[in-house]
């Protein structure tokens, strides 16, 4: 059936013309990207800090709950190992060797902290867990990105997005986890840092969105549906506005309080959540044959 929406087509499922969404990326994976990236946030963050909640949170979320939205996402989940067999042709085995190494070294520096730093080569540890965090944090972006059939995600902005929320969601959970053993002084510098991570967001989504409606008719598309149309109301209200401004306003006037964090890391992690989904749920092939985007 074909839709008619402010001046564009979508096909649908029908054989006609038109722009069509791609749905096999949705929820699940959705949920899988965020868990990878932000337990890797956290996990590099708590690292900096010492902090042992942190670094436990961060290897359940990337370990356990990426692996199981994957796992939900996979029609036989029983051949996923063969992904990692391809590193050289797929950002998919790369991000799967990373979160194997970086699992492992997670939990031996976590380990190693808690029995105070025993270990003989512990100093490389933190290397280890760090670099392949790094991977875990871009990889999917980069996944996304080598797609040209959906726009909207063919940008570089799709791994430096992963990055940044990555991070934030890291600053904003570490400073509700471990400033209460912070120094006054600390806890004031965490929490500067994520008022900057918090604005560069903004700015990242503010890019996003510039470029998609200055390219190809699908990533225009794309981003109608997310600020005009059937996503609006979740881009503006829960990615926007309690994923970045009641963060803001939290940490701004909240003077370093617990409760102000903990406003500021929900809002951070439900933004975080929406823009995930939402960027699978707008994202649409190009057609065949090019259509005029009013």
């Amino acid at each position: 059936m074909k839709h008619q929406m402010s001046g564009f087509e979508l096909a649908g499922d029908s054989f006609r013309l038109g722009y069509r969404f791609q749905r096999y990326w949705d929820v699940s994976m959705a949920s899988a990207f965020f868990c990878g990236e932000l337990g890797a946030g956290l996990f590099i963050v708590a690292m900096v800090y010492d902090s042992i909640p942190g670094l436990v949170l961060g290897l359940l979320v990337a370990g356990v709950g990426k692996s199981l939205f994957h796992l939900t996402h996979m029609g036989v989940p029983g051949k996923s190992w063969r992904a990692i067999l391809r590193p050289d042709r797929s950002w998919v085995s790369r991000g799967l060797i990373a979160i194997v190494v970086f699992c492992a070294a997670g939990i031996l520096h976590t380990i190693n902290v808690m029995m105070g730093r025993v270990f003989p080569y512990g100093t490389i540890l933190p290397v280890i867990a760090a670099a392949s965090g790094l991977v875990v944090m871009l990889y999917q972006g980069f996944a996304m990105a080598d797609s040209p059939a959906i726009a909207l995600w063919n940008t570089a902005m799709m791994p430096f997005a992963g990055l940044l929320y990555a991070l934030t969601s890291g600053l904003v959970l570490t400073l509700v986890l471990h400033s209460p053993r912070m120094s006054p002084e600390a806890a004031g510098r965490l929490t500067e840092l994520a008022l900057i991570a918090i604005v560069g967001v903004l700015i990242m989504l503010l890019s996003v969105m510039h470029a998609a409606f200055r390219g190809s008719p699908g990533s225009r598309l794309s981003a109608k549906l997310l600020t005009q149309s059937r996503y609006a109301a979740w881009f503006y209200g829960v990615t926007i506005g309690v994923g970045v401004v009641v963060p803001l306003v939290a940490l701004w006037l909240g003077n370093g309080s617990l409760l102000a964090g903990m406003i500021a890391a929900g809002g951070v992690l439900a933004g975080f959540y929406s823009f995930r989904v939402l960027v699978f749920k707008a994202g649409v092939y190009e057609p065949i044959l090019p259509l005029k985007i009013a």
